[in-house]
């Protein structure tokens, strides 16, 4: 046991991190796998319980077997507690229950949830951390109030409390699991505007990122908030719109469908409409949107917002021959560097993952193919249905994508492949590029 806490306190934040939801998933695993967590008459094998537990810690809501039908009572609040550790970051769930028992947290700690949260300075990490699991509890508490009030009406008042809090703790942590049964996610509900509202707002706040929310409180004015969250507020209302328009004018769907679809597809998962009876261009919408997804600090995945919006001004500046800046400030050519890096990454596993299960499963189409790699890596949940009939070698590349897709294909790229900045330089000479 000495060695193994010697050998943690040696790895870097960005390793202890990986290791514990890594963890975590296997924790989860087992205890889906227990007799209590299993429903009379299901069976559930580990590949299944191995991709439930990674799809709920990697808050993507991806499943191989419909929670409600195989789990009982006690196994769908496994699934909801791995939502929420999954969403809030292990570090900070460790942090909170350390302060709860009245312990004081060390320099290596905090460390650990600046890397988690993905901010830049470790200072005021605990007074963070404490803001966080509070807006995560008012939240989930408000969320679930509402849910509440439309599931009443169907289910009796234990069964939609629990079906409320549930539903919840997934929305808000940007999780597309259900337990309504028979595969059907919400849509029962697409003509629900208070479910749809509600939800969708849950997703948005979580989405968005945690820094963005306490700036806002703190500021309350647009003019006054930092670059970050201008760039966070301002990409998020475009993608919102641009996908809701775009949904609309390929599929026969309602205003309310669309716009629902186009939040959910910024890594939440939620569906109102089959995904799987939408045409190629509404299925490349959606998979575009869940590519970008939410924003960082957030409960979501995704290459983020910010990251697109970098990019976009990037490629603004070189075309202008302008500064790259933006509301009036300028954008670092570190901060560049870095989101041409992650998208690089990110297509590279979003590419690679397509192709394994192209080979894997030449019975789906491209699009199926490529749509489920997608939501895996950008932590959405979407699915166009296939993921049930999946072979377990397929399900297995699905939960890596999820697993690098959660904690970011940048991140552990950097954490493995670490060497000093070089002191010498060598000449340089120019390549014609185009």
């Amino acid at each position: 046991m000495n060695r193994i806490f010697q050998f943690l306190k040696k790895q870097s934040p960005g390793r202890l991190i990986t290791l514990g939801f890594a963890f975590v998933i296997l924790l989860g695993t087992f205890l889906l796998l227990l007799p209590i967590s299993v429903r009379p008459g299901m069976e559930v094998g580990f590949i299944d319980a191995l991709f439930t537990s990674t799809s709920a810690v990697c808050v993507t809501g991806l499943i191989a077997i419909d929670t409600a039908d195989h789990f009982t009572a006690f196994g769908r609040a496994v699934v909801a507690l791995l939502i929420q550790v999954g969403g809030l970051g292990v570090t900070s769930v460790g942090v909170g229950f350390a302060l709860a028992a009245g312990k004081r947290i060390g320099m290596k700690g905090r460390l650990l949830v600046k890397e988690s949260l993905n901010v830049e300075s470790s200072k005021g990490m605990i007074r963070l951390v404490k803001a966080v699991l509070l807006m995560t509890v008012c939240f989930e508490l408000v969320g679930a109030i509402l849910s509440f009030l439309v599931f009443m009406q169907d289910y009796p008042p234990l069964k939609a409390v629990e079906i409320s809090i549930f539903h919840s703790i997934a929305a808000f942590n940007n999780s597309g699991f259900d337990i309504l049964g028979g595969l059907q996610n919400l849509i029962p509900y697409r003509s629900d505007a208070l479910l749809n509202l509600t939800t969708s707002g849950l997703i948005i706040f979580g989405g968005i990122g945690f820094l963005v929310i306490i700036d806002v409180l703190k500021n309350r004015s647009f003019k006054k908030l930092c670059l970050h969250s201008k760039v966070v507020l301002t990409t998020t209302a475009a993608l919102l719109l641009i996908g809701t328009l775009l949904l609309k004018a390929t599929e026969d769907i309602s205003w309310l469908g669309a716009f629902f679809q186009s939040v959910s597809a910024r890594t939440a998962g939620f569906s109102t409409y089959p995904i799987g009876e939408f045409s190629n261009a509404g299925l490349f919408t959606l998979t575009m949107l869940m590519f970008i997804g939410a924003s960082p600090g957030s409960t979501g995945g995704g290459i983020k917002t910010s990251t697109f919006f970098v990019l976009i001004q990037s490629v603004r500046s070189l075309m202008t021959k302008r500064h790259q800046g933006a509301f009036h400030r300028s954008i670092p050519a570190e901060g560049t560097s870095k989101a041409y890096i992650i998208v690089f990454l990110s297509l590279l596993v979003v590419c690679s993952g397509t192709f394994f299960l192209c080979i894997l499963e030449p019975g789906f189409s491209f699009m199926q193919l490529m749509f489920e790699v997608t939501s895996a890596f950008g932590t959405v949940g979407l699915s166009t249905g296939i993921t049930p009939e999946l072979g377990n070698l397929s399900k297995l590349v699905i939960v890596l994508i999820m697993f690098i897709g959660r904690l970011g294909a940048f991140t552990l790229a950097s954490m493995w492949v670490y060497r000093p900045t070089p002191s010498a330089r060598y000449t340089e000479e120019s390549i014609i590029i185009g």
